[in-house]
């Protein structure tokens, strides 16, 4: 009979104890949880601060007592493992509530610690009106806060999903609210660009978003029972008081990995426990799955720490396969994820442009926006779509969305493709469903496919936002909108405006020895004008996601 001992539930822990027992009845199983839920959605505890989940009890996935029933797994809540014993294979365990402790064997172990929210060295943090949240008693806090006292301000510092989630749920109780981001942007999964329909967003809504701000000191007033904060950016000369009821701090997480260090496990490259495609770590009987792993990346093949609840639940299933003899290999992280802002959705899968251009890949980019369905039938919005992939093979390497209606699907879409090793020649032929109230003839996928395809074999040449504000002499920027676009939405400056429907009659007032830098509202008159003049022997380039793009870029 195989015993396997699981330190931490939640995702990772949970899942390979359910599946341990699914496998094999015989198996002795118990999890040691140091907090009293042993199985919590910790994604939606911002929801039901924010009142959208009404029922608490809704967050309690798994009790010790359904878990016995259950699948006859003996869960210990309250109960702290400080120590691991990997000659003898037993680890030592605190109860929480009295103190004392114990030892208890082990023929497999499986670590599930998860990842703590940073804590940086900022003066002031540790008083009672500042929180994080990361389980269900953070969350109790905080609500027994908003309930306790008057909160007329709350800020939050971190534009992370937890710092997005919270934002919105402040919000949503009426609460005025600052989001401190330090820094140009919220989101880091997502390039600046697509991150200014967030920005726009939060705006929008009346939240105070501060980019490029950083916290440096917090001071409690009790007797006002407030936190008056000091604040500094690259554009003040000197440090902004703010004053605020209540502080989130959610600048992100580290891998828990204290334990495994003492235990003398190896470490990966980026810090989290180092395991290998089975889950095991450097010892064979320790096994160590979510937020406190290094896991690979799917893209590069390179180390990465994705601290996601998927990823965590498949991890557990694999290592709960092969703790009782079975061959489950994990195939890598893409990173998938998605976050709701207010009425907007972002989000993205695989790698973003700065990752890339960090690693030193060679990539090219298309965007394209576009109706989420049929676009004459009520309730259409705008796709913002950003495509990544390799110009030389086609290969995928990331994809990013931004809008109110059908962002979750386009991303898993190619979520899905990328994982399948499909190349963008052959998102050309994907055939996704179609009628007017779900979808268009041509997908926003096909759409991306088409404009990326055109400049693989050549048939357009493409400008990016990033070089129009430094056209040199020898270029000239062409505008093709109609006049009556350019006051209702803008324009960039020092562009000449001839509407595509009247360039073939027009032509002759462009320099041909000049390239015409050519931009329409989102890309697709632009290209229709591009055609219309290298056809006639003119050099020119079209701004790949038009001025829609350029315009959000800075937002």
């Amino acid at each position: 009979m195989t015993k396997i001992v699981i330190v931490g539930g939640v995702a990772g822990g949970a899942s390979a104890a359910a599946r341990a027992r699914r496998l094999s009845e015989d198996a002795q199983i118990i999890m040691f949880e140091r907090g009293e839920h042993v199985s919590f959605a910790n994604c939606g505890l911002p929801y039901h601060i924010g009142g959208d989940i009404q029922d608490r009890s809704k967050l309690l996935l798994q009790t010790p007592q359904s878990f016995l029933a259950r699948f006859n797994v003996d869960v210990r809540v309250m109960s702290e493992v400080v120590a691991i014993d990997r000659a003898a294979k037993s680890v030592t365990v605190r109860n929480q509530l009295d103190g004392t402790q114990y030892q208890e064997s082990y023929d497999v172990l499986l670590l599930s610690p998860g990842a703590a929210p940073i804590t940086p060295p900022i003066p002031g943090l540790d008083n009672p009106l500042t929180h994080s949240l990361r389980n269900i008693p953070d969350m109790d806090r905080i609500i027994q806060s908003l309930q306790s006292r008057q909160v007329k301000h709350a800020t939050v510092v971190g534009g992370g999903f937890i710092g997005l989630e919270m934002m919105e749920a402040f919000h949503q109780l009426g609460i005025q609210t600052t989001l401190l981001e330090l820094g140009e942007q919220v989101m880091a999964p997502v390039d600046r660009e697509m991150a200014g329909f967030a920005h726009h967003t939060i705006r929008e809504q009346g939240v105070d978003l501060r980019l490029n701000t950083a916290l440096s000191s917090v001071e409690y007033v009790a007797e006002q029972g407030q936190l008056l904060l000091s604040l500094s950016s690259n554009q003040q000369l000197q440090a902004e008081q703010l004053q605020t009821d209540l502080l989130i701090m959610a600048i992100g997480v580290r891998p828990e990995t204290a334990l495994a260090e003492q235990a003398g496990l190896q470490l990966g490259e980026t810090g989290g426990i180092w395991v290998n495609s089975q889950m095991q770590t450097s010892d064979p009987a320790i096994y160590a799955v979510g937020d406190a792993v290094e896991e690979r990346d799917f893209v590069t093949d390179t180390p990465s720490l994705v601290p996601l609840a998927g990823p965590a639940n498949r991890q557990g299933r694999m290592a709960a396969d092969n703790m009782l003899g079975r061959n489950q290999h994990y195939q890598g992280t893409q990173g998938t994820a998605i976050c709701k802002i207010f009425d907007l959705a972002i989000a993205s899968t695989g790698r973003n442009e700065k990752q890339l251009r960090a690693a030193g890949t060679h990539y090219q980019k298309v965007y394209v926006h576009t109706a989420s369905h049929a676009s004459y039938y009520p309730g259409a919005e705008t796709v913002s779509f950003k495509l990544l992939f390799e110009p030389e093979t086609g290969k995928i390497l990331g994809a990013q969305a931004a809008g109110k209606d059908g962002v979750d699907k386009r991303i898993d879409i190619i979520a899905v493709a990328q994982r399948a090793g499909m190349t963008v020649e052959q998102l050309q032929h994907l055939e996704l469903t179609y009628a007017p109230p779900f979808g268009s003839a041509k997908d926003v996928i096909n759409q991306a496919a088409f404009v990326a395809h055109n400049l693989m074999v050549g048939d357009s040449h493409a400008i990016h936002l990033d070089e129009i504000d430094s056209l040199s002499d020898d270029q000239l920027l062409l505008d093709v909108r109609n006049p009556g676009e350019l006051d209702s939405q803008g324009f960039i400056d020092g562009a000449i405006n001839i509407p595509v429907d009247q360039l073939r009659e027009r032509m002759d007032e462009l320099p041909k020895d000049k390239e015409i830098i050519i931009y329409c509202q989102v890309g697709l008159r632009g290209n229709v004008a591009y055609r219309q003049l290298v056809n006639r022997g003119y050099k020119a380039r079209n701004l790949l996601g038009g001025y829609r793009t350029y315009r959000f870029a800075t937002a």
